[in-house]
């Protein structure tokens, strides 16, 4: 898009679940100050809560002392969030058994179908190891 100026937010959060307010008011403000559509903080606050909440109940199983990364970007065409950590090497898009639909829900296990909610709301969804790190990136086109 001629003439767009690309947007950008960096965030460091402490490994913990309360920190997802803060995430939730900064993803809002970042949309409002980029004069996206509102039902982008929407989408993007719903992902990046089940990408943390994983994060630290899984990968760093609860315990506090760690850092996540994240940063938004949008160049009016596009919204990316990527979001860095160092917990053990997982790929959350390839590493997730398929949940069980099959089941009715008083006796189904719980767990797994946020990462498909994930993939659904978003129009890329990856994930690769660097440098010791978990960098998971979602975006979607604006529009």
């Amino acid at each position: 898009m001629e003439g767009a100026t690309a947007m950008r937010l960096e965030m460091v959060l402490r490994s913990e679940i309360s920190e997802l307010g803060r995430l939730a008011a900064a993803v809002e403000d970042f949309i409002a100050r980029s004069h996206l559509p509102a039902e982008l903080a929407f989408r993007f606050t719903l992902c990046l809560d089940e990408l943390i909440t994983n994060i630290v109940s899984h990968g760093h199983g609860g315990a506090g002392g760690h850092e996540i990364r994240v940063r938004l970007e949008t160049d009016g065409q596009e919204m990316r969030a990527e979001v860095e950590d160092d917990a053990g090497a997982f790929d959350p898009f390839a590493d997730v058994p398929s949940p069980d639909l099959g089941s009715d829900l008083e006796t189904r296990h719980v767990g797994g179908l946020g990462l498909i909610l994930v993939g659904k709301m978003m129009d890329r969804a990856s994930h690769r190891r660097e440098s010791g790190r978990n960098l998971t990136l979602i975006a979607k086109r604006i529009g």
